[in-house]
This record gives C-alpha cells, structure tokens and sequence, in this order.
C-alpha cells in the first residue's frame, strides 16, 4: 500500500510513501502519519489519498499512524486541493493555515525543561529517565538529539508522556501544547445516599465541625446545581483544601478528576423572541426561492435593515434540519457584538473561531466541529478550514470586505470565493449579505449567475440618515495646517452631547501624526527597513513604522541641515481624540484602533462601554465602521474623506463609497435622525454624490463602464506577480525574465515590471507585473503553468535564487 502524504512544508507538490503492512488496517484519508523527509527530519502529514506505486523510486515507508480516526473529512481534503491549484500555493501551505498549531508535529521543535517540576523521576521509564536528565543538564533539546539519545526510531511517545507528565514543554507552543482541561468533581459516597444512613452520620458526628459544615455546603449544592466541583464548593463553604482533604480521605466524599471544556458553552436551546417585518419577510422568501434554483444569493440590504434577522430565520431552519452553519464574518472585531445576540437566540449551539483564541481553545473548537456536536460556527475567514461534518448554509456578512482576502502569508486565498466552492461540496447554499456589495458580486447577480435579493428600506421607523459635504477649501486654515474639526463639525457634536446622544469619528491613520517636517530644509523622518515615513505616536512617545512594526525614538534634530525644528503634518486618531478633548472636556471619550484594542476581549468590552453609554464619543479607524449597531449614536463624523477618494488603486471609487456608506450606516439606527458630516477638499468628487443619494447603483453604472474600458474585473481575472529582493537591480532583473518568459503567449495582457508606491518593506525591494486574463479557465490556468515554470526557470539560476516570487491570484 502506497499513500500520498500533505505535509506542512512549501514544496513543490506532495510526496508518495510506503505503508508497511502492520499499520495498513488504520490508513485512511485524513489520518495523520509520522513520515521522515530527507535524511532525519519527522514530520506528521496528512493522508490525502492512496495511490499506486511510483514507477521511478522506491517511497520510504511511513513510522507510525498518529490518529484512530481521521482528523478532517475530504470536503477538506478538496478543498486544500482546489485552494492550493486556484491560488497558486502548495498543498503544505493550505495545511500549515488550516490546521491548529498543537495539532502539528514537526522535528524541528524544541523541548524546554520545565522549571516548575520537582525532581522526582521516580515515575518515569528508563527512556523517559534518559530525556528528563539530558533536559535538567541542558534545558533545551532537539528533537534530533532525542532520537541520538534514545537511539530509537519513535521518539513521539516517549515525547508524549514526557509532556503529560509536565517534565517539559514544546518551544514554538511553550503553555499552548493541548493538554485536556480537567476538574475535580465530588460525589457523596453510595453508602450515604440512603437517608438513614445519611442521618446517622450527621447525628454521630464527632469533631472537626469544619468538615460538617463542608458536608452541608456539598448536599446543598448538589440540590441547587446537581454536580459539584471542588472549586465551587471551597468558594461556597469558604474552607481550605485540608478540610476538604479530610471529608475524602474518610471516604465520606469522593473526587474524580473530569475532561471539561476551556470554552464554557450555554445550555443547547433555541429562542427565536421577534417577529420580522413585513418587507422582511418578503427578503426571506425571496432568499429561500432563490435557493430553489441557485447556490449562492446576495442580499443587497441598506445599512440597518436587520439582514441579520433573516439571517437568524435561516439558520434556526438549517440546523432544525441537523446541519451545520459557517457565517462568516471579515474582522474578528465584529464577531463579539453578533455572538451576544446570536447566543441569545441558538444558546450552546453556536460558537466562536478566530485567530485570537489559543491553540488549546482551538482543538475544543475544531474537534467539536468534527463530531457535529457544535451546529453553528461564527468565525473570522480562517474558520473556513475548520471540519465541517455536513454543512447546509454559508453566510458571509459584509462580502464586499477586503479583509477576506488573505494577504501573508500563503494561501492568499479569498474566503468568500472559496466559501462558495467549499459549499457546493456539501450541496449547500452560500448567502452574501451587504449594504455596499462588491462590484464582482453585484455583476454575477446581473449576469444571473447568482440570486438578488433587495432589502431597500430601514427597519421599523428608522429612516437612512441626512448626509452633509463640508468643504475643507472654505474653512479658514490656520499655520498652513488641514482643519482636523471644522466649526460645522464641532457644532453637531455639541448639539448631540445636548440631546445626550452619542457621537463616531471616523479617521482611516492611526497614530498622532502621520509625518514630521523639518520646518527648515522639508527633511522628512522615513523608515530604515522600508520606503515609507514614520508615524508619530504621543501616547508611546514613539516614532512607528506601519509597514514592518519598527519603532524609533523621536527625532529633534534634523538629519539633513541639523534644525531642531519640526511640524507635524497631518493627524491620526490619538491627535483627533486630544483635540476632541480640548472642546469638549466634560465628554467621555475613547478611541478604537489597532494600538488601543489588542487583546481577545479588549475589543468586546470597548463595544459594551459604547453600548452602555459610558462613553460619548468614540474616534476610530475601520474598526468603528464595519457592521456594529449602536442604538443611541445620532451623528457620525469622516474627518478626511480626502484620504479615502485619493488612493491609486482602481477599486478606488468602489471602496470609498462601501467605507463612507458604512461608516454613515452607523448614524440613527434606532429613531432615524442620523446625520453624518463628511469632511472633504474636493466635494466635486462624483462618488460624494452616490454616497448622499445612497445609491449604490449609480456607482456600479458609473464604475462598470469604466472597468470594461480598462480591461478590470469583473471583465478579467487579475494575476500579480510580485519580486522581492534585498538588492533592487537583481529583483529587476528577475521580474524582466518572468516578463520575457511570459512575452510569446501572455505579452499583450501583461503589465510591468514597475516598482509599487512603496517599494521597499522590510528592507525588501519590490517588482510588480500584472496579468489581466480573460475569463477563459483554459486560459488561465495555462497562464498559472506558465508563470509556474518561468519561477523554476529564474530560482534555478544560482544570481536569482534568493529572490522571492509570490503570486497573487485576484489581488484586492
């Protein structure tokens, strides 16, 4: 028996191993196996099918078959195929972004000696004995030195052991190596459940009246909760371990030791408590008749129409058909607001996944999935991996969202497209839901490749909010300095403080100021590592990099003619919440961006402050804009509207109209008297008139035209190649080969080299070619082979072999 075998490594395509015949009745695809790559190095890959002999070598065999059961289904396995072939990546990557840390092994991992354990090996084997000793000498080990040591081929259970007995610890996971949680749970002694035998011994009782009050406390709570653990009991009778020592060592109570989860789920129940609308309602039959006939269907509701109401009526019918449920979601920042409601209505059935929970957490979550036993999963795109057992629906809330893209590393992939093949695996049905769709998206319902649903109308009284366009140029300016709160604006926020209602400011930098000016000689303070300035962040007192996270003291004295004079130019949102400050100093202020919010619940109890009121105004970047529902904010205010409108990017009329109609989708949510104030030099600007009629489509009339004349999607697929390089010439010199190499077949769809607006990052120089393919799969699939083997043909020359070639297929 042969196996083909996806480890988590970037290689160029997957390897066939041997099974030998004793551990052939446990192969099936999806098992992890513990193969050796090279001379010596172990991995655990993935089964991904089993294949004939390989004619031209003879495969080393596989050591050891690590699950009973396999560890994901082949909806997964198909999808890391399609993934890896559509976005150009390796099989191994896929794997290295889809499965959870802890469930990798590698024998590059390092066991760290764990400081905390006694030195008592007297429960150890010799193996054991031999890898505790070389780790209390050494501290570290390699997984190398292991096998040298035990001079053994299967080192992975001696490892195992050592690590549940908290001898050691694996270095890239350190605390995070999963490990059940257990409690200790006590139980009354059978002896005494009969309640003779119980009141004998309370009447008997001798001293340690201690211990008689512990015993009251436990036969009280096994009334009020039914199983007892021993932390609830200590809290409840306030006494000490030893008194509770004493209770078990009489055999009055017993302890056991139970698996219990690391993520507390609520009791499985399922109350849907509103009634939808009428204009709701007809949304929701005419998503169900779409599906009829139709995988996948957009729901185009205006901002606050309550999408997510109808969203919750699908799935209370899916998961009453004992299917599962994937609703997406682009930022893990909006998940905290639509879990709380969501729990209120599926309770235990629903449950979170995202980058911020820790590899334990993880593998609860993942395994879950696996069984069915969780039916409703709502994730950030990472959750796309996760092992769906029978899938009936996919929502992906806010489609249009860049963030769905995955940038870095590989696979660049875009969960929203690959939401849609994963569904078709599962015959299930996929639901695209926004306020501001994406052009691709709106194009395909036109084209009636997907179904349309409107939702044009607010619900209840709401009404969509009064949008008003100040014009920077009339403002007075003061020390040639942009106006950060124009009169109009402050005007409005104090009218709202008035009405005691709350207030959004919305500003796309964060930091103090994005850039210091010599006042002397214009000398500008830019990044060592990349080509790009340095922002000014006061409250750190620091000088940052946003391109490679660099930080740098602050500078007083100019680098080029030795001034010590400095302006800051521009303003992020801490110089907007100090200026908020200074006019308002009575108001409760906060503000939410990447340096304020970093931690798993920092950003949950930041939205519960701003939805209980305590806070007036909250300054922000995009974090405040995506999707959150706050009842009582009455006016919104874009500070710079002229950051959004001038990008060079040709979705930039259609991201800066999804981001101004977001951000005013924020305003009058509950009573309809939203206003929002747009801030902008250029109020001429056509997509300022879109974005105050509401009209999104007049912007995809006015957008589309332009995208068939210039040859962008949705007319074409996008391929972007990019060159890094520490050396800018030699980077160059690659792009221009793939460019020749590309030339006989693709010469006339391809654009470049040319170097992007900053091309240099972390000391990295960067070449771009783009490809506009038509949509031709043949096509463009014969384009993938050939940028494929051009980058084998550039990476064999020793010159370019430490250039780095990644290409992106429809880049955002």
């Amino acid at each position: 028996m042969f196996v083909e075998v996806i480890i988590p490594l970037a290689l160029p395509k997957n390897y066939t191993w041997a099974v030998p015949e004793h551990l052939q009745p446990g192969i099936q695809p999806g098992v992890r196996v513990e193969v050796v790559l090279g001379k010596n190095k172990r991995y655990a890959g993935i089964v991904k099918r089993i294949v004939e002999k390989p004619a031209s070598f003879e495969p080393k065999n596989i050591l050891n078959v690590l699950d009973s059961e396999p560890l994901l289904y082949q909806p997964q396995l198909q999808l890391w195929d399609w993934v890896s072939r559509y976005y150009m990546c390796t099989e191994g990557e896929v794997m290295q972004a889809a499965i959870p840390s802890n469930l990798k092994l590698s024998s590059e991992s390092i066991l760290v000696w764990n400081e905390e354990r006694s030195l008592d090996f007297s429960d150890l084997s010799d193996s054991e004995y031999l890898v505790a000793e070389a780790l209390e000498l050494k501290k570290e080990l390699r997984l190398s030195e292991v096998q040298q040591l035990l001079d053994i081929a299967h080192v992975y259970p001696v490892i195992k052991k050592l690590i549940e007995k908290e001898i050691c610890y694996v270095w890239e996971e350190l605390k995070n190596k999963y490990k059940e949680k257990t409690e200790t749970y006590l139980t009354l002694n059978p002896l005494y459940r009969n309640e003779d035998a119980l009141a004998d011994l309370l009447n008997n009782w001798g001293r340690a009246p201690k211990q008689m009050e512990l015993l009251l406390a436990y036969l009280h709570l096994v009334k009020t909760e039914g199983e007892v653990t021993q932390p609830m009991l200590l809290k409840k009778s306030n006494a000490s371990a030893a008194q509770l020592k004493g209770l078990v060592d009489k055999q009055i109570l017993l302890s056991e030791k139970r698996a219990t989860d690391r993520i507390r789920t609520l009791p499985k129940d399922i109350q849907i408590d509103f009634i939808l609308s009428g204009a709701q309602e007809t949304a929701l039959a005419e998503v169900k008749e779409c599906f009829i006939d139709k995988q996948v269907c957009l729901l185009h509701g205006v901002t606050a129409s309550g999408k997510t109401e109808i969203y919750t009526k699908l799935i209370e019918e899916i998961i009453g058909d004992d299917k599962q449920v994937l609703y997406m979601l682009p930022e893990i920042a909006l998940t905290s607001q639509i879990i709380r409601r969501l729990q209120k209505h599926f309770g235990g059935y629903i449950a979170i996944y995202h980058s911020k929970f820790n590899p334990n957490e993880r593998v609860e979550i993942w395994n879950k999935i696996k069984s069915g036993e969780t039916k409703i999963i709502l994730g950030a795109r990472s959750s796309l991996f996760l092992p769906f057992k029978d899938l009936g629906l996919i929502i992906a809330d806010e489609e249009h969202d860049a963030s769905y893209k995955q940038q870095e590393p590989a696979p660049r992939y875009h969960a929203r497209d690959a939401a849609i093949y994963y569904a078709s695996l599962f015959n299930a049905k996929v639901l695209l839901g926004s306020a501001t769709p994406s052009v691709e998206s709106y194009y395909n319902c036109l084209q009636h490749k997907y179904g349309l649903v409107r939702l044009a109308e607010r619900y209840g009284p709401a009404r969509m909010p009064e949008i008003e366009v100040i014009d920077l140029k009339k403002i007075p300016v003061t020390n040639k300095e942009k106006t950060a709160l124009t009169p109009p604006l402050l005007e409005a926020i104090a009218n709202s403080l008035q009405e005691n209602k709350q207030v959004i400011l919305f500003q796309n930098r964060r930091g103090y100021s994005p850039y210091l000016l010599c006042n002397t000689c214009g000398w500008i303070p830019y990044c060592k590592q990349c080509d790009v300035t340095l922002t000014y962040h006061k409250a750190k007192h620091q000088l940052s990099c946003h391109y490679c996270g660099t930080a740098y003291p602050v500078i007083n004295t100019c680098a080029a003619c030795g001034s010590h004079q400095f302006t800051q130019k521009n303003f992020g949102t801490e110089k907007i919440e100090e200026l908020v400050s200074e006019h308002f100093p009575d108001a409760r202020i906060a503000r939410m961006d990447y340096d304020s919010v970093k931690g798993k619940n920092e950003h949950d109890a930041l939205i519960k402050v701003f939805e209980q009121r305590r806070v007036d105004i909250l300054v922000g970047t995009q974090m405040v804009v995506k999707g959150l529902d706050f009842e009582h904010v009455n006016l919104v205010g874009i500070i710079d509207a002229d950051g959004i409108l001038n990008f060079t990017d040709f979705r930039v009329n259609e991201r800066a109209f999804q981001l101004m109609e977001q951000v005013s989708g924020r305003a009058g949510r509950k009573d309809g008297n939203g206003k929002v104030l747009i801030q902008v030099s250029n109020i001429h600007h056509p997509v300022l008139a879109f974005v105050k009629a509401h009209d999104f489509a007049q912007l995809f009339a006015f957008e589309i035209d332009k995208r068939k004349q210039f040859a962008y999607p949705p007319f074409t697929r996008l391929i972007q190649i990019t060159f890094k390089h520490r050396e800018k010439h030699i980077a160059e010199e690659a792009a221009n080969i793939m460019m020749q190499g590309l030339q006989p077949r693709f010469g006339e769809l391809c654009n470049g080299p040319a170097q992007p607006l900053v091309d240099r990052v972390r000391n990295q120089y960067l070449w771009e070619i783009l490809v506009k393919l038509p949509k031709d799969a043949k096509r463009i699939d014969q384009c993938k082979r050939e940028i494929a083997q051009q980058t084998i043909i550039i990476q064999t020359n020793k010159r370019y072999r430490a250039v780095t070639i990644l290409p992106d297929v429809d880049p955002v």
